[in-house]
């Protein structure tokens, strides 16, 4: 197997370990990585592998949140079981809206709407709402703050609290246990918006829990457990769809397609720890200026690219 197209599997797999759990969209950024450097593969494999080294990257979800989705854990009470299967009952609700739409539209979606301006205006808009939502949320911070200390802004016990901490504690949800299937449910409408490429899975269903009265670490937290059935069910589709059309994977495939999944795993388990710790502090704004800065990227790589085959 050739080392450089096992090292190019590698960034893939980075790549997507990063932009996965991220706001940012993983389509966008393979779109662009793709126009660098790409594999050495037939387009069916690579419209698969694409998906498919996704596993690795939710293999990382059950493994760091093993316990909490662990119905059967001799360590929980019964109340804390009976809460764990009620969770799985909110995935899986918050999963049918999109696989209602996304299952029959799948191949459509493909080719109407995958092309690269598609994706940068996705990146763009949702960038923009990420400023906007957070925008006024900092107004809200800022009103509870002068309500509850007056002149003192975000001083609790001496310790000064960021504007996100404030707003967090006054969600109406602060706790996963504490979302009900209406609010489940209605992220899962949210999550029907990522159908569109480029407009990130895990940011269309943050914006929806953040919209709808979440914290954002229940929005994070929530939003990682829905990729579960999620990103299974898209990979086993696209391998479906793989296999149908007659193709096969050979070794030097399977091999590249091991690598992509394996540095997914690796590299989910530090973005999934880094994003937990980053928005108990901070706000998603960073994500949306990110997202701006790389729609119009996208935008100018493709547009240039087009300019020049006119």
């Amino acid at each position: 197997m050739d080392l450089i197209q096992l090292l190019i599997a590698a960034l893939y797999g980075l790549v997507e370990g990063i932009s996965e759990w991220l706001p940012i969209s993983s389509t966008g950024h393979m779109m662009l990585l793709r126009e660098f450097v790409a594999l050495d593969v037939s387009e069916d494999f690579w419209n698969m592998f694409l998906v498919v080294i996704q596993l690795g990257a939710i293999l990382a979800v059950c493994i760091l949140f093993f316990r909490q989705l662990n119905p059967f854990s001799g360590k929980k009470t019964s109340q804390e079981r009976s809460n764990t299967w009620k969770l799985w009952g909110k995935i899986i609700l918050a999963c049918i809206p999109a696989s209602v739409i996304g299952i029959p539209l799948d191949d459509w979606m493909e080719e109407h709407l995958g092309g690269p301006f598609v994706v940068a205006a996705a990146l763009i808009a949702y960038g923009i709402i990420f400023i906007i939502i957070e925008t006024i949320r900092e107004k809200s911070a800022r009103t509870i703050a002068q309500t509850q200390q007056g002149r003192h802004f975000a001083q609790t016990s001496g310790v000064e609290k960021s504007a996100a901490e404030i707003v967090d504690e006054n969600a109406s949800v602060t706790e996963i246990d504490d979302l009900g299937w209406g609010r489940a449910l209605g992220i899962g409408i949210f999550q029907v918006l990522s159908l569109v490429p480029g407009t990130s899975r895990s940011g269309s269903t943050i914006i929806g829990g953040l919209l709808l009265g979440c914290s954002r670490p229940v929005a994070a937290e929530f939003t990682f457990y829905l990729a579960i059935p999620v990103m299974v069910g898209a990979s086993g589709l696209r391998l479906v769809k793989y296999f149908l059309k007659g193709n096969a994977i050979v070794m030097s495939e399977l091999q590249l397609l091991l690598v992509g999944c394996a540095v997914a795993f690796v590299v989910s388990l530090l973005a999934i720890r880094f994003l937990m710790s980053f928005v108990r502090k901070h706000s998603f704004k960073p994500f949306g200026w990110y997202r701006i800065i790389l729609g119009i990227a996208v935008l100018g790589w493709f547009g240039r690219t087009l300019l020049n085959l006119g």
